[in-house]
């Protein structure tokens, strides 16, 4: 066990203490005369303890009080503390046509949740939010970094939820409204669409510039491939019927959004392309946390007061007792 000091300067008291009782026990006044003194003095080993308790117990009170103020302590664990993180917040379209079936074996919205809930387990300490949006918008799950509460709604998470339709505008309002107040060196939202903007009340360039004020970058990425992709559309008591459709994605309102809040857009096009994009924004979003290793100290202080104390305590008994002061 490795003893350090948290405030060693405190030791240079201790010579003083004897230098201290010295002068006390020769102060005039100091002892009360007795008569028989001889006969004291010859008394036994026992008297002649009791004659210099007092001054060994104010020794032992002084000392424990230095070294305590000198903090004596014992290293234990070391604790890594990080500081706070990227704030983030995730806005992923759920409309319909994320269940079009380009991204095989699965659908896009499928192989989306997959993607962020590998972004999210490795963005330790960034507080992460998730904003849904169809043909309205909608909280998840507000910023917060109990990743459990996060991956969990993603996994639920299924077209359906909203009324179908493509408000790109709403959702990337929610969500820099989710950051605006939230305090950051930088703070980033990530949106992912499939189709081009037809529904909601705000204007998808207006969102983005209200984000740019705030400082907030957006990534864009624009999901599913080119030409013509299995698409679901409709759904009976038989299941959902796909049928082979022409996609697009507004590839230049993503774009737009992107450029004007300082951020980038991506192309998505099949399951690799999606997860290379999650690993490209994982390195753009530089993460200003810095990790402080500091060691967790059993302190020793508080033993030695309650030492100092009790000495205190006995040396003023003792003091007050018959035996008070006995001359040596």
């Amino acid at each position: 066990m490795t003893l350090e000091w948290g405030s060693p300067l405190w030791l240079v008291l201790l010579p003083a203490v004897p230098l201290y009782l010295h002068l006390l026990r020769r102060r005039p006044g100091a002892a009360v005369s007795y008569p028989r003194t001889a006969a004291l003095r010859a008394g036994s080993p026992a008297m002649r303890w009791i004659a210099v308790a007092p001054d060994l117990l104010r020794a032992v009170t002084l000392c424990a009080l230095i070294i305590g103020l000198a903090r004596p302590r014992t290293p234990g664990a070391t604790i890594e503390e990080r500081g706070e993180g990227v704030p983030i917040v995730i806005a992923l379209d759920i409309s319909s046509s994320m269940l079009a079936e380009d991204f095989r074996p699965r659908n896009r919205l499928t192989v989306a949740k997959q993607n962020i809930a590998r972004f999210i387990s490795g963005r330790e300490g960034d507080p992460i939010g998730l904003v849904a949006f169809a043909a309205e918008a909608i909280t998840l799950v507000p910023i917060t970094t109990y990743d459990p509460v996060l991956t969990n709604a993603l996994r639920t998470l299924q077209v359906g939820l909203l009324e179908d339709g493509t408000a790109i505008g709403d959702g990337l309002a929610i969500a820099v409204n989710r950051l605006r107040m939230v305090r950051g060196r930088s703070r980033v939202i990530i949106l992912m669409s499939d189709g081009e903007s037809n529904r909601g009340e705000v204007e998808p360039l207006a969102a983005a510039r209200a984000a740019a004020t705030y400082g907030i970058r957006v990534y864009t990425i624009g999901v599913g491939s080119e030409g013509v992709a299995r698409v679901p559309v409709a759904q009976d008591a038989a299941g959902i019927r796909y049928a082979e459709l022409p996609v697009g994605i507004d590839e230049t309102l993503l774009r737009e959004i992107a450029d004007v809040t300082g951020g980038t857009y991506f192309r998505a096009t099949d399951p690799r392309a999606l997860a290379d994009v999650y690993a490209r924004i994982d390195l753009l979003v530089k993460d200003p946390v810095q990790t402080r290793r500091r060691v967790q100290y059993s302190e020793w202080y508080l033993i030695l007061l309650g030492i100092a104390g009790a000495a205190l305590v006995s040396e003023w008994a003792v003091r007050g007792s018959r035996w008070g002061v006995v001359p040596g």
